[in-house]
């Protein structure tokens, strides 16, 4: 039996040079969160965990994200030393001007060029930062995970892709291809309470596609808890395998972003899910090709006399 996910630890705070503003927000969770009650906690975890949330929404809007009072985000807000949430805001946006990772690894990325030829340098790093993460997904390891992964997610019914952020793109893509061969799809990945919404009809039936970076939040936590209790098999796509998720995972694709603490590409994780999705085409080729005969008809009712269509 798979182990249970334990729950999401509180994120650490984000060191920086002396000229950088220090991470306040951080900080005082990290020295207070002992001695606050367990519902405060909540509230004080999800306002670290959802910075860009704070910044957008009043009180009583993130109350209702949380499942709170406005209140209560008041009164957590005051608990870790903030006057208020006006000040808590300040706070956050000092923070990520200098601390947020997009902007410590493009400040890394950057470093490594200069000159008036920096752009085309850039390019090139990109280039070769591909190549060195592709090298790693043609070794027999990477091969193995990638035909593992197959094997777990072929005799599902239907495949539920999480993903969030970033990678929601990606998950998009891989729906419209899944659809295209005949598999049934669905991705998720809301933030908060809209997330239940789209975990009420998991069943056994479904096989679960994560695609998961760096240290897990409570969401996704709280999806691979779901698909433990439905017995849902898991594939993880992470560039992180040791994380605590993997653990509960059938299969694991380690698909690096690039290099650490520079910017993240996405490349080699494009190359992995098109190769597991390929791989699930093929060991279902029947229903692929019928499928993809029926697009072709669909299509063709849909063109118009000497129009060429835009589909791909």
């Amino acid at each position: 039996m798979t182990q249970k996910a334990k729950p999401a630890l509180p994120v650490p705070s984000t060191s920086g040079g002396d000229e950088q503003p220090p991470d306040r927000l951080a900080a005082q969770l990290g020295a207070l969160e002992a001695g606050m009650p367990p519902a405060m906690l909540r509230v004080a975890h999800f306002l670290n965990r959802n910075r860009v949330a704070v910044l957008a929404h009043s009180a009583a809007e993130l109350a209702g994200m949380i499942g709170t009072s406005d209140a209560s985000v008041v009164r957590a807000v005051q608990a870790l030393g903030f006057r208020g949430l006006a000040e808590l805001r300040q706070s956050i946006a000092a923070s990520i001007a200098s601390h947020s990772a997009p902007v410590s690894q493009m400040r890394q990325t950057l470093a490594e060029v200069d000159g008036e030829t920096g752009g085309e340098e850039v390019a090139d790093l990109v280039i070769d930062t591909h190549a060195e993460s592709l090298a790693k997904l043609r070794t027999k390891q990477a091969r193995a995970q990638i035909h593992a992964a197959i094997r777990v997610l072929h005799p599902a019914e239907r495949i539920v892709i999480y993903a969030a952020g970033p990678s929601r793109p990606l998950a998009e893509y891989l729906r419209i291809l899944l659809g295209r061969h005949g598999r049934a799809a669905k991705v998720i990945g809301q933030g908060g309470l809209a997330l239940a919404d789209e975990l009420l009809d998991l069943s056994a039936r479904d096989g679960l596609l994560i695609l998961s970076y760096g240290e897990p939040y409570r969401e996704v936590l709280r999806v691979v808890t779901e698909a433990q209790q439905a017995l849902i098999p898991i594939v993880l796509v992470t560039d992180t395998p040791d994380s605590k998720i993997a653990t509960a995972a059938q299969a694991v694709i380690a698909a690096r972003r690039g290099r650490a603490e520079r910017v993240a590409l996405h490349g080699a994780t494009l190359v992995a899910l098109e190769a597991l999705v390929m791989g699930l085409a093929a060991a279902s080729r029947e229903r692929t090709m019928r499928t993809l005969a029926r697009l072709g008809t669909l299509r063709a009712a849909l063109g118009r006399p000497g129009s060429r269509g835009g589909a791909d």
